[in-house]
């Protein structure tokens, strides 16, 4: 596949990999170092307040944005993984492919319905039995379809 990015892209790749780093941590600590020790050549001003407060500021505000790109192009990212690998593995749900487009109050179904499975996968003998939300659904109806014949006397 081939990768083009366009100069944003490469930018703010950049740009996440270098404010993320030691050496920007330093520079960052280095700064405010050197406008502490100017406070009193320029005697506290206003001004020299205004310079930090500023500059801070706006840095935290593109940063804001330059954070959150990177934090939606991860996530999607991982999400195209996972994805990949639910699809592809024969015991798994291909229900569970795509599920982060699911409205909160479906996610939190999707979790009772795990927090259960969970429960039930406790109670095996066989650690290595698993449980997927198809097979769940199926074992029930078949339990129910059980349940519903009448009994046989």
């Amino acid at each position: 596949m081939a990768k083009k990015k366009n100069l944003f892209e490469r930018f703010s790749n950049w740009a996440t990999m270098a404010t993320g780093s030691s050496a920007a941590f330093i520079i960052a600590i280095s700064v405010i170092i050197v406008w502490l020790i100017s406070g009193p050549i320029f005697k506290y001003s206003d001004t020299w307040q205004l310079i930090i407060n500023t500059g801070t500021t706006i840095i935290t505000f593109l940063m804001v944005f330059l954070i959150q790109k990177s934090q939606n192009k991860d996530s999607k990212a991982i999400h195209l993984k996972l994805n990949e690998i639910l699809a592809s593995h024969e015991g798994s749900s291909n229900r569970m492919v795509d599920i982060e487009d699911l409205t909160e109050a479906e996610l939190d179904q999707l979790h009772k319905f795990y927090v259960r499975l969970s429960d039930l996968a406790e109670k095996e003998d066989d650690l290595t039995c698993t449980h997927s939300i198809d097979a769940a659904e199926e074992n029930q109806k078949r339990k129910s379809n059980r349940l519903a014949m009448p009994s046989k006397k």
